[in-house]
């Protein structure tokens, strides 16, 4: 095992789209970095001959183009108002390219192992990475930043009972052809569910879906433009915008207990909306139908919770993901019940140069939230290293109390609204931040 000099340097881990923002926002404030990505290109999940990838033949943005590029690199002229994943690997790879970020990245090469030196906040961190057919190579950073991605590592539910047919996660779905000639399950109905069950009626002998909850749906286009371009910048109380965009949303949509979905025990915002109009077109054509919880598995027969049964040949669970950092032990990310708990969903109150970007969801925060978070972290190391108040000021704050992000919205207690964050609120607290470090 051989040691490398690079204490004057950040650790950054991923080349995905918020490992790309990271490195542009180093890079722009002359903060030296080393980046590594265990795949061999950028791009992240959208690049879907990465092993990693979890994304599918038809996968789409369901925000729009405009809403979810980078600022200072609009995607070029001509791109779809909701692009694939291969014109998003083109725009990643353009803007990598454009930037000079490439050079910054030692690609097929995995992290295995993040630890700092000692416990003071200012430690040197220790990384180990294995490049591929190599042995474990261990260098120590100035600070290390984690931008890794959150839709990679599956989060498989257990069922009772055992199922003789093929039991999937979505991670593993690549093209509808998986399903021809099946009877199909698919548990859940957030995006990648209603997604697939799109895919899959083309193909599949026959579709449900099983639900445990009521959705709300959001379509892509409203009056012939993308959804999310509509409306102005006028911020209204939570309880107004819930009432009225769940009213609106029901002249474009309907009501989709009509199509089988229980009510939903929520309001509108409290949980990640679907967007997706076009499974309620299959539902209400028949082509798919909606099933109740499943109560256990018996062979081939799904025995759900209200009584009924189905026999199937595939089961696909379109449960999501889970956070997995698995490099660096939890209490070093302050990890509390599902998630991590950073300052601003950024920052390790302990540490000061160990942060983690892309560890954030909020509807329409797109890639340029993502790099205001990254232009934060690279303004906050400057200012660490050029010794400013404005620095301290920022050491003191992000050891707490964390501010209210939420909205004043009360999202659901899953695993992945764990780190939910009202758009609006989130983007202001990390602009002014970052503003005060500039």
């Amino acid at each position: 095992m051989s040691t490398i000099a690079t204490q004057d340097m950040i650790a950054l881990i991923g080349a995905g789209p918020s490992g790309l923002a990271g490195a542009r926002a180093l890079q722009k404030a002359g903060v030296p970095f080393q980046g590594f990505e265990a795949w061999n290109d950028v791009g992240g999940l959208w690049n879907i001959e990465n092993p990693r990838s979890t994304v599918y033949e038809s996968a789409h943005l369901i925000s729009s183009k405009t809403t979810t590029e980078f600022t200072e690199f609009p995607m070029p002229a001509g791109t779809s108002d909701y692009p694939g994943h291969a014109e998003l690997l083109q725009y990643f790879r353009a803007y990598a390219a454009h930037f000079g970020l490439t050079k910054h990245f030692r690609f097929g090469t995995r992290v295995l192992q993040v630890e700092p030196v000692s416990d003071t906040p200012d430690t040197l961190w220790r990384v180990t990475v294995q490049s591929a057919g190599g042995t474990p190579e261990t260098a120590e950073y100035k600070g290390v930043v984690i931008a890794n991605g959150t839709l990679a590592e599956p989060n498989m539910p257990t069922f009772e009972g055992h199922f003789d047919g093929e039991l999937l996660h979505t991670s593993a779905y690549k093209s509808p052809r998986q399903f021809t000639g099946k009877r199909v399950l698919i548990v859940g109905a957030g995006n990648s569910g209603c997604d697939i069950a799109v895919d899959a009626v083309h193909y599949a002998k026959s579709i449900d879906m099983s639900v445990r909850r009521g959705y709300y749906f959001v379509p892509k286009y409203v009056f012939g433009i993308p959804a999310d371009t509509v409306g102005g910048k006028l911020r209204l109380p939570p309880w107004l915008k819930q009432k009225i965009d769940s009213t609106i949303l029901k002249w474009f949509t309907g009501d989709p207990v009509r199509f089988g979905f229980p009510q939903p025990a929520y309001k509108m915002y409290e949980s990640h909306p679907v967007v997706n109009s076009l499974i309620l077109y299959h539902l209400g054509h028949g082509d798919a139908r909606i099933r109740a919880d499943i109560a256990r598995i018996d062979g081939h027969t799904v025995h759900f919770k209200d009584g009924t049964q189905g026999e199937y040949d595939m089961v696909l669970a379109a449960t999501g993901y889970q956070l997995h950092y698995p490099f660096i032990a939890d209490q070093l990310l302050n990890w509390q019940g599902m998630a991590p708990q950073l300052y601003l969903n950024i920052f390790a109150p302990r540490f000061s140069r160990l942060a983690v970007l892309g560890m954030v969801e909020a509807s329409g925060l797109g890639w340029q939230g993502r790099y205001e978070q990254a232009e934060l972290v690279a303004r906050y190391f400057k200012a660490l290293q050029d010794g400013t108040a404005a620095a301290q000021a920022l050491t003191q704050a992000k050891a707490g109390p964390p501010p209210d992000l939420s909205g004043s919205y009360h999202y659901l207690k899953l695993a992945r609204m764990a780190y939910y964050v009202n758009k609006d609120v989130y983007r202001d607290a990390v602009r002014k931040a970052a503003q005060a470090l500039a």
